[in-house]
């Protein structure tokens, strides 16, 4: 029985020899093909869904409602200081030392360089050795004003004022200053004492004309105060046609110019003429005799 088993083996044994690299090779085959599943295609996410913003409620735009709207004659009337907007005022006083007018006058230069910071630090110096001026203070009060330091520069123009009281000018910036902060009541007074300091500064007529009619109500009184300043400066516009809007307001009648006389050669006004002369009275003849008269109901 053994024998046969081991004669049946070695039949088998070369067959399945040769056929076992086969075997092996299908074997590899289909484990390959077991391994390698096909890649499931990628799905995108779906897109996110953004949200649509819901309308907002529009409400219509209203404008703050002026106090008044000026006409174009009064508009182009600006309310600025003496010196103008930024410009630095100088010092005419006659007895100010040469070492503080030079030393004022360096300060200015840097103002008008616009070097704020070395302006500002030469005002002060300036105003500290020499209280008794008050330019340097209204310079220092403009740099002020122009960087949006309202209070402090109103400080500073009542500084100026109480050392040097006298300063037409420095009551005018005060003015200016007092009205950009709503402080009506009080620029109108600072420009009534820039007035009694000198009644012919003619800014500080300006200023109180333009007070007076946009933010006081007072057109008799900025009328007064616009005609003045005409007076002062001779100008014509743009004051003259405020002045006559204020006129018309007021149910005033509107001043007419004096027509101008006619120039001769050279723009001088034409000799005149001399007006023709009537002849000489004659001598009265002689009187005769007289007649007599009677006294008769004379008061005699």
């Amino acid at each position: 029985m053994w024998s046969e088993l081991w004669n049946k083996g070695r039949r088998v044994a070369p067959r399945v020899a040769h056929r076992a690299p086969l075997l092996l090779a299908a074997l590899a085959v289909a484990l390959a093909g077991c391994s390698s599943r096909p890649a499931r295609p990628e799905t995108s996410a779906p897109p996110a869904r953004t949200a649509t913003p819901a309308p907002a409620a529009t409400a219509p735009a209203t404008a703050a409602p002026a106090s008044r709207a000026a006409p174009a004659a009064r508009a182009a009337v600006p309310a600025a200081g003496g010196s103008g907007p930024g410009t630095p005022v100088g010092m005419p006083r006659p007895d100010v030392p040469p070492a503080a007018r030079a030393d004022f006058g360096r300060a200015v230069t840097q103002m008008r360089a616009g070097h704020a910071l070395e302006a500002e630090l030469g005002f002060k110096q300036v105003a500290l050795l020499y209280p008794q001026f008050a330019a340097p203070l209204v310079n220092l009060a403009l740099l002020e004003r122009k960087d949006g330091k309202l209070e402090q520069a109103e400080t500073t123009l009542k500084n100026a004022v109480a050392g040097e009281s006298g300063s037409a000018v420095a009551w005018t910036e005060l003015g200016v200053t007092q009205r950009l902060r709503g402080e009506f009541k009080d620029a109108a007074s600072s420009y009534r004492q820039a007035i009694a300091a000198d009644p012919r500064y003619a800014p500080a007529w300006r200023n109180l004309g333009v007070l007076r009619d946009l933010y006081l109500t007072e057109p008799e009184q900025a009328l007064a105060a616009f005609e003045q300043y005409q007076q002062l400066t001779n100008e014509e516009k743009p004051v003259s046609g405020w002045i006559a809007e204020l006129r018309q307001r007021l149910g005033m009648p509107l001043k007419r110019p004096a027509p101008a006389a006619p120039a001769g050669e050279g723009g001088a006004a034409p000799p005149q003429s001399a007006p023709p002369q009537s002849a000489p009275p004659q001598a009265p003849a002689a009187p005769g005799p007289a007649a007599p008269t009677s006294h008769s109901g004379a008061g005699g």
